[in-house]
């Protein structure tokens, strides 16, 4: 059986299919230890250059869509980001690790305005301190089939009155990036599902908590951002 290293790890139930294999290291395993570290400046300045793919105009069915807000700021040197664990009241995927977003509304002006109301429901971050400044690749959710836009944001500094929407958020989490570049925080898991080629599935093991699935996916494309000049 598959488990996290002694003191990480949450309460979430992971889905794990029989026959789940280790898999490979992270992105960023060929720099050491010693020197692997986010710096805010850089890590801005790529993800504004970053062009996000994956073509939606091609797709079938565009009217599930949504949208979620990756917010990060540096405090004292160390560049953070904000994570919330899922309420044990949702229907689904409860105690998750996710970033704060959901569903398009008609009522929202576009895609942009769904991460920031999205974020301020769930967590009461003020839009009026967020800059957004670009785009994580788009994607596809294999349950819903909803097709996600997440937003890149910065903020002045830590945030202000944040408050968890106890319908929908256990707990607000403010995770160093740094943190995530450990390798005992790493792991990468090879699943099948009804005889299908093996695929990679993303495990980030916190204190107290597991991230995997989308959210983990596209934490892994951020720290690749920031520890990569080629991206």
């Amino acid at each position: 059986m598959i488990r996290p290293p002694d003191g990480r790890g949450g309460p979430q139930v992971i889905p794990r299919p029989d026959g789940a294999s280790i898999g490979g290291g992270p992105p960023w395993g060929h720099i050491r230890p010693s020197n692997r570290s986010v710096d805010f400046d850089t890590l801005v300045s790529r993800v504004r250059r970053h062009r996000a793919r994956f073509d939606d105009r091609g797709m079938p069915d565009t009217s599930r869509q949504s949208a979620v807000l990756v917010a990060l700021w540096e405090h004292l040197g160390e560049s953070m980001v904000l994570l919330t664990r899922r309420s044990p009241a949702m229907r689904s995927h409860r105690h998750e690790v996710s970033f704060p977003g959901g569903q398009h509304d008609e009522t929202d002006a576009d895609l942009r305005a769904t991460a920031l109301r999205e974020a301020y429901e769930e967590v009461a971050l003020d839009p009026s301190a967020v800059t957004i400044i670009g785009q994580l690749d788009r994607f596809v959710t294999g349950g819903s089939g909803s097709l996600v836009h997440p937003f890149v944001a910065i903020l002045d500094g830590p945030p202000q009155r944040l408050a968890p929407n106890p319908a929908e958020v256990e707990e607000i989490l403010q995770v160093p990036l740094n943190e995530l570049l450990l390798d005992e925080v790493w792991r990468e898991e090879q699943w099948s599902r009804d005889g299908s080629e093996p695929f990679p599935v993303t495990f980030f093991e916190l204190r107290g908590d597991t991230v995997w699935g989308a959210t983990a996916n596209m934490l892994r494309q951020l720290l690749t951002i920031a520890t990569d000049p080629g991206t």
